[in-house]
């Protein structure tokens, strides 16, 4: 462990139970919720969970990952809905997207054999 509390690597548990559970509690209430929304409240959906989880995360992340919670995943407004802009609401998604990739790249190549 580093002295901030993170594994080096950012191996080890992430989350304890409590707060895996308030996650699966907001992704199945928020799956019953979407049946009665409007299809574009499910993006939002989503990204709100992984902001969750992010935050949940991050304390005992790596530190990469720390920076991308605080980062790009961060960056995303609260309610984010592809309602005015469809075009720039994409482009936005992609470009998370993007970083995610480029972030999982650099930290599952480092433990490559």
């Amino acid at each position: 462990m580093d002295d901030d509390g993170r594994s080096p690597t950012g191996s080890g548990p992430v989350l304890d139970e409590d707060v895996a559970l308030e996650l699966l509690a907001y992704l199945v209430t928020a799956a019953r919720t979407q049946v009665d929304e409007a299809a574009e409240y499910g993006p939002l959906r989503l990204l709100t969970a992984a902001k969750r989880l992010g935050a949940a995360i991050a304390p005992r992340a790596s530190a990469a990952t720390a920076a991308f919670v605080g980062g790009p995943l961060a960056a995303v407004p609260e309610l984010a809905v592809p309602r005015d802009d469809r075009a720039e609401y994409v482009a936005g998604l992609d470009e998370l997207c993007r970083a995610l990739a480029g972030h999982l790249t650099a930290h599952f190549g480092r433990e490559a054999p």
